[in-house]
Protein backbone atom coordinates (compact mmCIF):
# COMPACT_ATOMS: atom_id res chain seq x y z
CA UNK A 1 0.00 0.00 0.00
CA UNK A 2 1.22 3.36 -1.08
CA UNK A 3 1.54 6.55 1.56
CA UNK A 4 0.56 8.92 -1.62
CA UNK A 5 -2.26 10.40 -3.23
CA UNK A 6 -2.25 9.43 -7.02
CA UNK A 7 -4.39 12.22 -8.76
CA UNK A 8 -1.23 14.73 -8.51
CA UNK A 9 1.05 12.54 -10.32
CA UNK A 10 -1.29 10.85 -12.92
CA UNK A 11 -1.49 14.56 -14.55
CA UNK A 12 2.43 15.55 -14.25
CA UNK A 13 3.82 12.17 -15.29
CA UNK A 14 3.93 11.25 -18.78
CA UNK A 15 1.65 7.92 -20.27
CA UNK A 16 4.94 5.89 -21.24
CA UNK A 17 6.49 4.98 -18.42
CA UNK A 18 9.92 6.91 -17.40
CA UNK A 19 13.15 5.49 -15.75
CA UNK A 20 14.39 6.41 -12.80
CA UNK A 21 17.28 5.28 -10.51
CA UNK A 22 17.20 5.39 -7.09
CA UNK A 23 20.14 5.10 -5.78
CA UNK A 24 20.14 3.93 -1.94
CA UNK A 25 17.24 2.13 -2.78
CA UNK A 26 17.24 -0.35 0.18
CA UNK A 27 16.81 2.76 2.46
CA UNK A 28 14.22 4.01 4.54
CA UNK A 29 13.80 6.83 2.03
CA UNK A 30 15.03 4.94 -0.92
CA UNK A 31 12.58 2.22 -0.77
CA UNK A 32 9.50 4.51 -0.20
CA UNK A 33 10.37 6.17 -3.54
CA UNK A 34 10.88 2.82 -5.58
CA UNK A 35 7.46 1.65 -3.77
CA UNK A 36 5.72 4.84 -5.20
CA UNK A 37 7.18 4.88 -8.50
CA UNK A 38 6.22 0.97 -8.88
CA UNK A 39 2.96 2.06 -8.23
CA UNK A 40 2.80 4.97 -10.75
CA UNK A 41 3.52 2.19 -13.66
CA UNK A 42 7.43 3.36 -13.93
CA UNK A 43 10.70 1.50 -14.55
CA UNK A 44 12.84 1.68 -11.78
CA UNK A 45 16.20 0.26 -11.29
CA UNK A 46 17.40 0.40 -7.58
CA UNK A 47 21.05 0.77 -6.24
CA UNK A 48 22.41 0.36 -2.77
CA UNK A 49 25.50 -1.18 -1.43
CA UNK A 50 22.76 -2.72 2.06
CA UNK A 51 25.31 -1.06 4.27
CA UNK A 52 22.49 -0.12 6.06
CA UNK A 53 20.03 -0.62 3.51
CA UNK A 54 17.70 -3.80 4.24
CA UNK A 55 16.85 -6.34 1.45
CA UNK A 56 13.13 -6.41 3.34
CA UNK A 57 12.98 -3.07 2.59
CA UNK A 58 13.16 -3.62 -1.25
CA UNK A 59 11.37 -7.28 -1.21
CA UNK A 60 8.25 -4.77 0.70
CA UNK A 61 8.32 -2.15 -1.52
CA UNK A 62 7.72 -4.76 -4.76
CA UNK A 63 5.47 -6.46 -2.29
CA UNK A 64 5.12 -9.50 -4.55
CA UNK A 65 3.36 -8.20 -7.34
CA UNK A 66 4.92 -10.14 -10.42
CA UNK A 67 4.04 -6.15 -12.72
CA UNK A 68 6.09 -4.78 -10.25
CA UNK A 69 8.65 -7.09 -10.16
CA UNK A 70 9.05 -6.51 -14.06
CA UNK A 71 10.03 -2.95 -13.76
CA UNK A 72 12.10 -3.17 -11.05
CA UNK A 73 16.14 -4.19 -11.11
CA UNK A 74 18.21 -3.85 -8.29
CA UNK A 75 22.02 -3.49 -9.10
CA UNK A 76 23.79 -3.82 -5.67
CA UNK A 77 26.95 -1.90 -5.35
CA UNK A 78 28.73 1.24 -4.39
CA UNK A 79 28.39 4.88 -5.23
CA UNK A 80 31.92 5.00 -4.37
CA UNK A 81 32.56 2.76 -7.58
CA UNK A 82 32.97 5.55 -10.73
CA UNK A 83 32.20 2.29 -13.44
CA UNK A 84 29.60 0.76 -11.27
CA UNK A 85 27.69 4.33 -11.45
CA UNK A 86 28.23 4.68 -15.19
CA UNK A 87 26.38 1.68 -15.80
CA UNK A 88 23.72 2.48 -13.44
CA UNK A 89 22.67 5.43 -15.29
CA UNK A 90 22.50 3.82 -18.62
CA UNK A 91 19.46 4.39 -20.25
CA UNK A 92 18.05 6.15 -17.39
CA UNK A 93 15.72 9.42 -17.73
CA UNK A 94 15.65 10.88 -13.85
CA UNK A 95 18.05 9.84 -10.72
CA UNK A 96 16.42 10.62 -7.75
CA UNK A 97 20.02 10.13 -5.35
CA UNK A 98 19.80 8.88 -1.39
CA UNK A 99 22.63 7.11 -1.16
CA UNK A 100 24.48 8.40 2.06
CA UNK A 101 25.24 8.23 5.30
CA UNK A 102 22.75 10.41 6.96
CA UNK A 103 23.90 9.93 10.73
CA UNK A 104 25.29 13.24 12.47
CA UNK A 105 27.22 10.69 15.08
CA UNK A 106 28.47 8.87 12.53
CA UNK A 107 30.05 11.54 10.95
CA UNK A 108 31.38 13.10 13.99
CA UNK A 109 33.08 9.59 14.65
CA UNK A 110 34.54 8.77 10.78
CA UNK A 111 34.37 11.95 9.00
CA UNK A 112 36.85 9.99 6.08
CA UNK A 113 34.06 7.55 5.20
CA UNK A 114 31.33 10.29 5.51
CA UNK A 115 33.10 11.92 3.27
CA UNK A 116 33.94 9.64 0.86
CA UNK A 117 30.35 8.48 0.17
CA UNK A 118 28.34 11.63 0.86
CA UNK A 119 31.14 14.02 -1.24
CA UNK A 120 33.09 11.43 -3.78
CA UNK A 121 29.97 9.23 -3.84
CA UNK A 122 27.74 12.21 -5.11
CA UNK A 123 30.24 13.76 -7.17
CA UNK A 124 30.54 10.18 -8.81
CA UNK A 125 26.61 9.76 -9.74
CA UNK A 126 26.52 13.47 -11.08
CA UNK A 127 29.48 12.26 -13.48
CA UNK A 128 27.92 9.63 -14.49
CA UNK A 129 24.63 11.00 -14.56
CA UNK A 130 25.65 13.32 -16.78
CA UNK A 131 27.82 11.33 -19.57
CA UNK A 132 24.51 9.45 -19.57
CA UNK A 133 22.18 12.13 -20.75
CA UNK A 134 20.24 11.92 -17.56
CA UNK A 135 17.53 14.28 -17.72
CA UNK A 136 18.08 15.74 -13.74
CA UNK A 137 18.87 14.32 -10.74
CA UNK A 138 17.07 15.14 -7.69
CA UNK A 139 18.99 14.49 -4.48
CA UNK A 140 18.84 14.57 -1.02
CA UNK A 141 20.51 17.73 0.97
CA UNK A 142 19.78 18.37 4.71
CA UNK A 143 19.02 21.02 7.06
CA UNK A 144 21.94 20.37 9.09
CA UNK A 145 23.41 22.99 6.42
CA UNK A 146 21.77 24.98 8.70
CA UNK A 147 24.47 25.05 11.01
CA UNK A 148 24.38 27.49 13.87
CA UNK A 149 22.00 29.95 11.91
CA UNK A 150 20.01 30.98 14.84
CA UNK A 151 17.12 32.75 12.34
CA UNK A 152 13.78 30.91 12.33
CA UNK A 153 12.00 29.99 10.37
CA UNK A 154 14.83 28.41 8.15
CA UNK A 155 15.05 30.26 4.51
CA UNK A 156 17.68 28.58 1.87
CA UNK A 157 18.88 31.72 1.29
CA UNK A 158 20.84 31.89 5.13
CA UNK A 159 22.81 29.17 5.63
CA UNK A 160 25.08 29.09 8.71
CA UNK A 161 28.70 27.53 9.68
CA UNK A 162 28.11 23.59 9.76
CA UNK A 163 28.35 22.02 13.29
CA UNK A 164 29.11 18.33 11.80
CA UNK A 165 31.46 16.34 9.15
CA UNK A 166 28.15 15.30 7.92
CA UNK A 167 26.49 18.75 7.53
CA UNK A 168 29.66 20.06 5.32
CA UNK A 169 29.06 17.02 3.20
CA UNK A 170 25.77 18.16 2.21
CA UNK A 171 26.42 21.35 2.02
CA UNK A 172 29.71 19.94 -0.78
CA UNK A 173 26.77 18.30 -2.49
CA UNK A 174 25.21 21.39 -3.03
CA UNK A 175 28.24 23.49 -4.18
CA UNK A 176 28.60 20.70 -6.25
CA UNK A 177 25.50 20.08 -8.29
CA UNK A 178 25.26 24.06 -8.86
CA UNK A 179 28.49 24.01 -10.32
CA UNK A 180 27.47 20.81 -12.72
CA UNK A 181 24.43 22.92 -13.47
CA UNK A 182 26.63 25.92 -15.11
CA UNK A 183 29.44 24.35 -16.04
CA UNK A 184 27.46 21.86 -17.76
CA UNK A 185 23.93 22.66 -17.94
CA UNK A 186 23.16 19.50 -15.91
CA UNK A 187 20.06 19.92 -14.19
CA UNK A 188 19.48 19.19 -10.75
CA UNK A 189 17.44 19.88 -7.90
CA UNK A 190 18.48 19.74 -3.99
CA UNK A 191 15.88 18.55 -1.25
CA UNK A 192 16.79 19.87 2.22
CA UNK A 193 14.67 17.11 4.20
CA UNK A 194 13.94 18.16 8.08
CA UNK A 195 13.98 15.07 10.07
CA UNK A 196 11.65 12.54 8.41
CA UNK A 197 10.05 9.78 9.86
CA UNK A 198 8.09 7.47 8.77
CA UNK A 199 7.76 3.32 8.03
CA UNK A 200 10.73 1.32 7.48
CA UNK A 201 12.97 3.93 9.17
CA UNK A 202 15.60 1.59 11.04
CA UNK A 203 15.29 1.98 14.96
CA UNK A 204 18.36 -0.15 15.78
CA UNK A 205 21.97 1.08 15.57
CA UNK A 206 23.91 3.43 18.00
CA UNK A 207 22.80 6.18 15.71
CA UNK A 208 18.85 5.71 14.52
CA UNK A 209 16.48 8.55 14.19
CA UNK A 210 14.85 9.68 17.36
CA UNK A 211 11.37 8.75 16.20
CA UNK A 212 12.08 4.94 15.33
CA UNK A 213 13.71 4.74 18.29
CA UNK A 214 11.33 5.88 21.01
CA UNK A 215 8.83 3.69 19.09
CA UNK A 216 10.73 0.51 19.85
CA UNK A 217 11.83 1.64 23.25
CA UNK A 218 8.42 2.22 24.19
CA UNK A 219 6.78 -0.79 22.71
CA UNK A 220 9.88 -2.88 24.32
CA UNK A 221 9.33 -1.61 27.68
CA UNK A 222 12.42 0.05 27.63
CA UNK A 223 13.72 3.69 28.51
CA UNK A 224 13.72 6.34 25.67
CA UNK A 225 16.80 9.05 26.15
CA UNK A 226 16.65 12.90 25.69
CA UNK A 227 19.56 14.73 25.02
CA UNK A 228 19.65 17.95 26.76
CA UNK A 229 16.77 19.53 28.04
CA UNK A 230 14.14 18.13 25.65
CA UNK A 231 13.23 21.97 24.40
CA UNK A 232 15.38 21.27 21.22
CA UNK A 233 12.95 21.73 18.44
CA UNK A 234 12.62 19.73 15.48
CA UNK A 235 10.45 20.22 12.06
CA UNK A 236 9.12 16.27 11.66
CA UNK A 237 8.29 15.63 8.08
CA UNK A 238 7.06 12.56 6.73
CA UNK A 239 8.08 10.05 4.67
CA UNK A 240 4.73 10.44 1.86
CA UNK A 241 6.14 14.47 1.83
CA UNK A 242 9.23 13.54 0.86
CA UNK A 243 8.04 11.34 -1.43
CA UNK A 244 5.95 13.94 -3.12
CA UNK A 245 9.07 16.55 -3.08
CA UNK A 246 10.90 14.09 -5.12
CA UNK A 247 8.48 13.85 -8.04
CA UNK A 248 7.53 17.23 -8.14
CA UNK A 249 11.07 17.98 -8.25
CA UNK A 250 12.44 15.45 -11.37
CA UNK A 251 9.08 16.80 -13.32
CA UNK A 252 9.37 20.71 -12.60
CA UNK A 253 9.77 22.95 -14.91
CA UNK A 254 13.54 23.95 -16.03
CA UNK A 255 13.45 27.18 -14.70
CA UNK A 256 13.11 25.67 -10.75
CA UNK A 257 16.38 23.50 -11.25
CA UNK A 258 19.46 24.80 -10.18
CA UNK A 259 18.33 25.37 -6.95
CA UNK A 260 17.96 23.75 -3.19
CA UNK A 261 14.19 23.53 -1.52
CA UNK A 262 13.31 22.93 2.28
CA UNK A 263 11.48 20.31 2.10
CA UNK A 264 9.44 20.00 5.56
CA UNK A 265 5.76 20.82 7.31
CA UNK A 266 7.14 24.06 8.62
CA UNK A 267 6.24 23.63 11.88
CA UNK A 268 8.14 22.66 14.78
CA UNK A 269 7.70 20.66 17.44
CA UNK A 270 10.00 19.94 21.21
CA UNK A 271 11.92 16.89 21.78
CA UNK A 272 9.32 16.97 25.23
CA UNK A 273 6.29 17.32 23.29
CA UNK A 274 7.56 14.48 20.50
CA UNK A 275 7.78 12.26 23.78
CA UNK A 276 4.20 13.14 25.19
CA UNK A 277 2.91 12.84 21.58
CA UNK A 278 4.12 9.17 21.29
CA UNK A 279 3.66 8.04 24.34
CA UNK A 280 -0.38 8.88 23.92
CA UNK A 281 -0.30 7.27 20.78
CA UNK A 282 1.27 4.04 21.50
CA UNK A 283 -0.58 3.12 24.89
CA UNK A 284 -3.47 1.51 23.30
CA UNK A 285 -0.74 -1.10 22.09
CA UNK A 286 0.52 -1.15 25.40
CA UNK A 287 -1.24 0.67 28.14
CA UNK A 288 1.57 0.99 30.83
CA UNK A 289 3.31 3.18 28.12
CA UNK A 290 0.89 5.89 29.56
CA UNK A 291 3.41 5.76 32.56
CA UNK A 292 6.52 5.67 30.38
CA UNK A 293 9.29 8.46 31.49
CA UNK A 294 12.07 9.10 30.11
CA UNK A 295 16.25 9.38 30.73
CA UNK A 296 17.95 13.09 30.24
CA UNK A 297 21.53 13.00 29.07
CA UNK A 298 24.07 15.76 28.17
CA UNK A 299 23.39 17.47 24.61
CA UNK A 300 25.50 15.61 21.46
CA UNK A 301 28.15 17.48 19.95
CA UNK A 302 26.76 18.46 16.32
CA UNK A 303 23.08 18.22 16.98
CA UNK A 304 21.27 21.63 15.94
CA UNK A 305 19.49 23.44 19.10
CA UNK A 306 16.19 24.88 17.31
CA UNK A 307 15.31 23.43 13.52
CA UNK A 308 11.68 25.11 11.90
CA UNK A 309 11.54 25.63 7.92
CA UNK A 310 10.05 27.57 5.58
CA UNK A 311 8.85 25.88 2.82
CA UNK A 312 7.16 28.41 0.99
CA UNK A 313 9.66 28.31 -1.79
CA UNK A 314 8.87 24.74 -2.35
CA UNK A 315 4.77 25.93 -2.16
CA UNK A 316 5.73 28.44 -5.10
CA UNK A 317 8.38 26.76 -7.72
CA UNK A 318 7.57 23.13 -7.14
CA UNK A 319 4.19 22.99 -6.03
CA UNK A 320 5.05 21.13 -3.01
CA UNK A 321 1.81 21.00 -0.32
CA UNK A 322 2.83 18.45 3.17
CA UNK A 323 -0.16 15.77 2.83
CA UNK A 324 0.92 14.77 5.85
CA UNK A 325 1.23 16.77 9.36
CA UNK A 326 2.91 15.08 12.37
CA UNK A 327 0.11 13.56 14.15
CA UNK A 328 -1.08 11.76 11.06
CA UNK A 329 2.41 10.76 10.19
CA UNK A 330 3.12 9.35 13.56
CA UNK A 331 -0.45 7.67 13.06
CA UNK A 332 0.88 6.03 10.45
CA UNK A 333 4.26 4.79 11.15
CA UNK A 334 3.18 3.91 14.80
CA UNK A 335 1.15 1.04 12.81
CA UNK A 336 3.76 -0.13 10.83
CA UNK A 337 6.02 -0.51 14.11
CA UNK A 338 3.40 -1.88 15.98
CA UNK A 339 2.59 -4.43 13.10
CA UNK A 340 6.95 -5.13 12.96
CA UNK A 341 6.38 -5.45 16.92
CA UNK A 342 4.08 -8.23 16.93
CA UNK A 343 5.17 -10.24 13.40
CA UNK A 344 7.36 -12.92 13.42
CA UNK A 345 10.86 -12.85 13.09
CA UNK A 346 11.95 -11.25 9.85
CA UNK A 347 13.04 -13.81 7.08
CA UNK A 348 16.11 -13.63 5.02
CA UNK A 349 15.69 -12.26 1.62
CA UNK A 350 18.42 -13.33 -1.46
CA UNK A 351 19.44 -9.76 -3.37
CA UNK A 352 17.60 -8.73 -6.31
CA UNK A 353 19.52 -8.14 -9.34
Amino acid sequence: MTITSHHRFAEILPDAPRSWLVTGAAGFIGSNLVEELLSLGQVVIGLDNFSTGRRANITEAVGGDPDRARRFNMIEGDIRDLELCRAACEGIDFVLHHAALGSVPWSVADPLTTNAVNVTGFVNMLVAAKDAGVARVVYASSSAVYGDDERQPQREEHIGRPLSPYASSKAANETYALAFQRSYGFESIGLRYFNVFGRRQDPSGAYAAVIPRWITNLLRGETCTIFGDGETTRDFCHVANVVQANILAATADIRSTGAVYNIACGESITLNQLFEMLREQLAYAEPDIAFASPRREEFRTGDVRYSCASIEKARKLLDYAPSHGVDDGLAEAREWYVRQSRAQPALSFAPYR
